[in-house]
C-alpha cells in the first residue's frame, strides 16, 4: 500500500464523520449507531438518505450542501476515495453528512427498520455478467427492505443503458411504482438535484446521455427477476480508463 494511502487512512481515523467497521468486529459487537443515527450522530430527526457506492463522496457532499434539512451517509469500501468527500465535509463544517466504510452487502447491519428514507445509486457498476451483484437486483432490494421505510425511494442515476433498462424492467415486472424515469435526464425537466460528479461530466463530454429513474420499494411482497434479455453496453462504463468507443452517444 502506498504511503499516500496510509496517510489518508490514518487521517480518516481522526475524522468524526467516518465510521470503519471490519465485518469481524461488526459480527461480534454489532454497530452502536444502528437505530441511533438520529439521536447519537446527527442529533436531529431529519430524514436520512444513503448513497451506496459513493466513491469520492462528491454526490453525498453535494446533496448535504443542497439539502441542509436532511441527513446523508455515503457508503463505499474504498477508503482512499472516500477520504476526499469526508475531508471536504469536515473542512466545510457540514454536520448533516457522514461516511461509512463497508461492503454494500453488509449494509443492513448498520441501520434499523425505518431508519432510512431514500437511497441514491449513482453510476453503479452495471455488473452485466453477474445479476446478483447489481445494486438494483432483487437480492439487494430485499436487503434494503430491512431498513428503508415502506415505500421508500430509490434513485438510480447512470450512464449505462443496460443498468437503466434492467432496473426499469425489474420494477415493471414486480409492479413497483416509478414516479420518475427518463433515458435522457438533461433533455427532461425532472426535479433531480443538479449535481454532477467527475465521471458524469466525462460521460456527457463524450456524448453519452445520463439515464435516471426513481422507484418506490414497498415493505411487503415477493420480488422476482424479470428474466428479460437486455442488450449489453458496448463499452465498459465501470472501467473508467478503458473505453471502446468514446465518440458513440448512448
Amino acid at each position: 500500500m502506498s504511503k499516500g494511502k496510509l496517510q489518508k487512512f490514518a487521517e480518516m481515523e481522526t475524522f468524526p464523520n467516518v465510521f470503519q467497521y471490519p465485518f469481524a468486529v461488526l459480527k461480534e459487537q454489532g454497530f452502536p449507531l444502528k437505530g441511533r443515527w438520529h439521536a447519537d450522530y446527527f442529533r436531529n430527526d431529519n430524514p436520512i438518505t444513503l448513497e451506496l457506492g459513493c466513491g469520492k463522496g462528491e454526490y453525498t457532499v453535494g446533496l448535504a450542501r443542497q439539502y441542509p434539512d436532511r441527513n446523508f451517509i455515503g457508503i463505499d469500501i474504498k477508503g482512499a476515495r472516500m477520504y476526499t468527500g469526508a475531508k471536504q465535509a469536515v473542512d466545510e463544517g457540514l454536520t448533516n453528512v457522514a461516511f461509512l466504510r463497508t461492503h454494500i452487502e453488509f449494509v443492513e447491519h448498520f441501520f434499523a427498520a425505518d431508519e432510512v428514507e431514500q437511497l441514491w445509486l449513482t453510476f453503479s457498476d452495471p455488473q452485466m455478467k453477474n445479476p446478483r451483484k447489481r445494486l438494483t437486483s432483487t437480492y439487494f432490494l430485499n436487503r434494503y427492505r430491512h431498513f428503508l421505510v415502506d415505500g421508500g425511494l430509490i434513485h438510480v442515476k447512470t450512464d449505462s443503458r443496460f443498468l437503466y433498462t434492467y432496473t426499469r424492467l425489474m420494477a415493471e415486472h414486480n409492479h413497483l411504482p416509478m414516479p420518475m424515469l427518463t433515458d435522457d435526464l438533461y433533455a427532461s425537466h425532472l426535479p433531480v438535484p443538479p449535481i454532477q460528479t467527475y465521471y458524469e461530466q466525462q460521460w456527457l463530454s463524450w456524448g453519452i446521455t445520463i439515464k435516471y429513474l426513481c422507484l418506490q420499494l414497498p415493505r411487503e411482497g415477493d420480488l422476482t427477476e424479470s428474466g428479460a434479455e437486455i442488450p449489453l453496453d458496448d463499452y465498459r462504463s465501470y472501467h473508467r480508463n478503458k473505453r471502446s468507443s468514446k465518440d458513440t452517444a448512448r
